[in-house]
């Protein structure tokens, strides 16, 4: 039996990967568990559920690009009040810095809406709609001082269907992650999946269910 693995989750909005990841962990098929959740915006709805489940909620203002590395140096202490052994990128609409990169080597995770190394950064569906491919996904990777550009943890597809636009593959997209990301963090809690550069499994024997996580079939 493995002790949960401590989480700080960091969100810019409405929460849908933060409410998957409690709703997993109440469900006892994540044993993760979050200890707080950090937004760069005060009245994020991300707050609000967190409040709601009896969490630390903490807000981290960014004031403007000349107050950049302050803000990471903020974040990185709030973050760190909380000892997490991993810290999850949610919805989370700044990029890190190396203050945080520092403080949490090979322990930051991100989810992102295509199946990277395509179509990074911003606006990931769009993307994908605008390229005409048949196929996209969600990432779960690991963060460096890149963007999307980290070790990739695990992926799962998704179609795109004839008359799909950003917003409609977005929404299938995000059930995807829906699933993916609590898998994950589970596969980290359980040691059967190991951080680092690059990660690893841990093993022959490492439990079935790690490995559908690292090859997840099309999700639609």
């Amino acid at each position: 039996m493995h002790a949960p693995l401590d989480v700080v989750v960091l969100a810019s909005g409405r929460g849908s990967n933060l409410r998957a990841i409690l709703d997993a962990c109440a469900a006892e098929t994540c044993t993760a568990r979050v200890v707080a959740v950090v937004s760069d915006k005060p009245d994020a709805p991300a707050l609000a559920l967190a409040r709601a489940h009896h969490l630390p909620a903490i807000a981290v203002a960014l004031e403007g690009k000349a107050d950049r590395p302050a803000w990471d140096a903020r974040l990185a202490d709030a973050v760190a009040a909380f000892a997490p052994k991993v810290v999850v990128l949610a919805g989370f609409m700044r990029i890190v810095g190396p203050a945080m990169l520092a403080r949490f080597p090979n322990a930051i995770v991100n989810v992102h809406p295509a199946l990277l190394p395509a179509f990074k950064g911003s606006d990931g569906p769009a993307q994908a709609i605008a390229a005409g491919v048949r196929l996209s996904g969600c990432t779960v990777h690991l963060v460096d001082a890149g963007v999307d550009t980290g070790p990739i943890l695990a992926q799962a597809a998704v179609r795109v269907e004839p008359g799909d636009d950003a917003a409609s593959l977005h929404a299938r997209i995000q059930r995807a992650e829906h699933v993916l990301l609590p898998a994950v963090l589970d596969a980290i809690a359980r040691g059967a999946m190991v951080l680092g550069a690059p990660p690893r499994l841990v093993g022959d024997a490492a439990p079935t269910e790690a490995r559908a996580v690292l090859f997840a079939p099309p999700l639609r």
